[in-house]
């Protein structure tokens, strides 16, 4: 080969060489665990962010389903991380108190569901704590939750903070004091099984008129052939089951999610 074509070549491969490391480097995915507070119960919380990011980033509050924080929502705070937000996996629960599904975990839930006052207290928590960390633009914020996450969601939400977008994944949706949704600051997206036999018609009928009566922003998409907790993979493949993972749905309602959070927060 022609000795300076050979030089060409070279510089090209090395450019491209540093182009790859370059973008390795913009991508430093930082994770950590961490203690905080609502009153007296200590809570843990896991953030995850790029740390090679010179500017603040919209910050995602991230809750769990009903067996607590767990592989699953850590997993989807990492991928939002790579996406450009830092995300704080909240801990409703408090520190150590990661109940086995399906008993000792329902009745965990019922604690909160049944007193809402307390699933606020911890839910804003967890807000509170995200907003004050330093790599996070205070201006834009949104949550997501899965299952007994959407209601955490939605009541952080119908407390009225400073929210740009909320998003349930096979979310709750009921509400004791419906009048609050019209605190709602931000747009919600609710990503939904048509067959979920934990959240059935009558709820989310309830739901829609309650933010049609408060004039808010709602995307409500229903996935079909789709039950309960279909974003995890732990729900299992059993369609006779009232959960069970559907990989389609999962995929369709990740892509939604991230369409609606370029929309609102960017990144």
């Amino acid at each position: 080969m022609n000795p300076m074509r050979m030089n060409i070549v070279a510089a090209a491969a090395a450019f491209a060489f540093a182009g790859v490391f370059s973008a390795a480097a913009r991508a430093e995915i930082k994770t950590q665990t961490f203690d905080y507070k609502d009153g007296d119960t200590t809570l843990e919380g896991f953030i995850a962010y790029d740390d090679a990011k010179t500017t603040k980033q919209p910050g995602i509050v991230v809750f769990p389903q009903w067996t607590g924080p767990s592989d699953h929502e850590r997993g989807a705070a990492v991928d939002l991380a790579k996406l450009g937000y830092v995300a704080m996996v909240a801990d409703p629960y408090g520190k150590g108190i990661r109940p086995p599904q399906p008993k000792l975990s329902g009745i965990e839930m019922g604690k909160y569901m049944s007193n809402r006052p307390l699933l606020r207290s911890r839910v804003k928590a967890a807000y509170d704590r995200l907003l004050q960390d330093s790599h996070v633009d205070s201006t834009r914020m949104a949550t997501i939750g899965y299952c007994f996450g959407g209601a955490a969601v939605l009541e952080l939400g119908r407390m009225g903070a400073n929210l740009k977008a909320l998003v349930t994944f096979h979310g709750a949706l009921s509400n004791p004091t419906p009048e609050d949704a019209k605190k709602i600051t931000g747009p919600v997206l609710v990503l939904h099984g048509a067959d979920d036999p934990a959240v059935p018609p009558p709820e989310v009928d309830a739901f829609k008129a309650e933010m049609k009566a408060a004039a808010k922003d709602l995307q409500f998409v229903a996935y079909s052939d789709t039950k309960h907790g279909f974003t995890m993979v732990s729900s299992g493949t059993d369609k006779s089951q009232g959960s069970f993972y559907n990989p389609v749905s999962a995929k369709r309602s990740w892509a939604a999610m991230k369409d609606f959070l370029e929309e609102t927060i960017g990144h």
